[in-house]
């Protein structure tokens, strides 16, 4: 992998230089769009309908639009006193508890790698940070923009996460159906807790594969070697006659599953059960 980005990240007098590096990449399909008559990929122009022709890269400027229809122009000086790229430095502001931080924040993850003479401070970070079971909220200028983030220690290595700001996450109460109320009867939530305890086990993300894509893929393979597509027969979903019914039935659902899973700590229940 290629870094994204050289900087340091700096806490207190202490000055870390690292090298960035993307956690995650998109694995979606991606299509081109093409003409259907004669196979052409479609161009995308920069076009001005009002003078009728095609801009050039010079005569583009950046607008905002603080009205419908009417813009206020920046132009390159506008942003010469606001943090720009060449401010490489990661900030920690805080330290906090991970379990604090709600997930709806985080946007996309990185690495962070010791630059060249780091690596003794990078792991006395990382060190200090296991020690304390502290993650550091900190500030990052990547690409243009000041980014919130989480910097803790994941897969033995640093990692940060950047987060939405408060702002940029929209509050529920602005959505009119989560206006309602209902009656919860204690059987039934009694039925629900005891489904969610037959679900639980540990996090693997290894066993999650995006289905979806893997099945376009096959879609797409076929085609290519000039197969004919057969369409997998959608799954049969009964009617459900009432809300305990469909908890007990799915109770049940995940024992089985459970003991097809792991047979042999099914048979061992069973024998205690005899033996009882």
């Amino acid at each position: 992998m290629r870094p994204l980005w050289k900087g340091a990240v700096s806490f207190g007098l202490v000055y870390v230089p690292v090298k960035m590096y993307a956690a995650t990449e998109r694995k979606s399909v991606k299509f081109n769009y093409l003409h259907e008559k004669c196979k052409t990929p479609i161009q995308y122009r920069r076009y001005c309908p009002y003078c009728d022709c095609e801009v050039a890269n010079e005569e583009i400027v950046k607008g905002y639009e603080y009205e419908k229809g009417k813009y206020v122009v920046l132009k390159e000086e506008d942003f010469e006193h606001l943090p720009d790229e060449n401010t490489r430095s990661i900030n920690i502001v805080d330290f906090v508890n991970l379990s604090d931080i709600d997930p709806l924040y985080y946007d996309k993850g990185y690495y962070l790698a010791p630059a060249e003479g780091g690596q003794k401070v990078y792991e006395l970070l990382k060190k200090s940070m296991q020690e304390t079971g502290k993650v550091a909220v900190a500030k990052a200028v990547i690409r243009s923009k000041e980014s919130l983030a989480i910097l803790r220690v994941a897969q033995g290595v640093l990692s940060m996460s950047t987060m939405f700001y408060p702002d940029e996450v929209r509050k529920p109460l602005a959505i009119p159906e989560l206006a309602y109320q209902v009656d919860v009867h204690e059987n039934e939530l009694k039925m629900a807790v005891n489904l969610i305890n037959n679900l639980s086990a540990p996090f693997q993300p290894d066993k999650y594969t995006d289905r979806y894509r893997e099945q376009l893929m096959e879609v797409i393979q076929a085609k290519v070697a000039g197969e004919e597509v057969a369409a997998a027969p959608a799954p049969q979903i009964d009617k459900v006659v009432d809300l305990m019914s469909a908890l007990k039935a799915s109770i049940e659902l995940a024992k089985q599953e459970r003991e097809i899973k792991t047979p042999a700590a099914a048979k061992n229940r069973r024998k205690k059960a005899s033996a009882s």
